[in-house]
């Protein structure tokens, strides 16, 4: 039940990054790709509330309380990255809201991705759900890092790099409760990069593409 890894090329990045300076800004999509199995992911507990500016009519991300998201990330000085940044850490967020909920149509991933991160993420959710699952435990993101794609004034995207330790996280069956324990091995490592773009005329950065590198060496230790 541990995640599959998808995997895209840097010119892939930048290719989907030309596409976006073009359109200005990146709208929504609905339906997602590629798979998420059974363990792993959370957010803070009922009571954390998302990241980001307040006045973006945000979505609500809280998960349950035996679920937490740790996101161990130092702020980068640059506006524009610490706000990429921020809302990276929010679509993860929504995603598994959309897990918890049981909801392969919850609004909050909407609300954070576009395109490929949207396809992904309802693709995500629907595993679990069609399974039975939700999840449990605790799910920590770290070694976070950002770079510039791109420099077009209404279409900023910014590629944010990220490790996930998913190894305290477990998959857990919906109806008996029942929770899956798995030990800690390679395969509980994984490196993400995700593609976000500015919005124009908001605050918010939207997940445009995703990939997930799983067993990543990198990530352990």
């Amino acid at each position: 039940m541990a995640r599959s890894a998808l995997t895209t090329t840097a010119a892939t990045f930048t290719a989907t990054a030309a596409l976006l300076l073009t359109a200005c800004g990146g709208g929504g999509d609905d339906s997602p790709s590629d798979d998420i199995k059974g363990a792993g992911a959370g957010s803070p507990s009922a009571s954390a509330s998302t990241s980001g500016a307040p006045d973006a009519n945000r979505p609500d991300v809280r998960l349950p309380e035996d679920l937490k998201l740790v996101f161990d990330f130092e702020k980068p000085s640059d506006v524009d990255a610490a706000a990429a940044l921020d809302d990276a850490a929010n679509y993860i967020r929504a995603l598994n809201h959309g897990i918890t909920e049981q909801n392969a149509k919850d609004p909050a991933y909407r609300f954070y991705s576009a395109a490929g991160a949207a396809r992904y993420a309802e693709s995500q959710i629907k595993e679990y759900v069609d399974g039975g699952w939700t999840l449990t435990g605790e799910d920590r993101y770290y070694q976070a890092e950002t770079s510039p794609v791109g420099g077009a004034e209404k279409a900023r995207t910014i590629l944010v790099t990220f490790c996930e330790d998913q190894s305290k996280a477990y998959g857990k069956e919906v109806k008996t409760g029942k929770v899956h324990r798995t030990e800690e091995s390679l395969a509980s490592y994984q490196k993400f990069s995700i593609l976000m773009a500015s919005q124009q005329d908001s605050p918010v950065w939207r997940a445009q593409q995703i990939t997930v590198e799983g067993k990543a060496a990198e990530c352990r230790g």
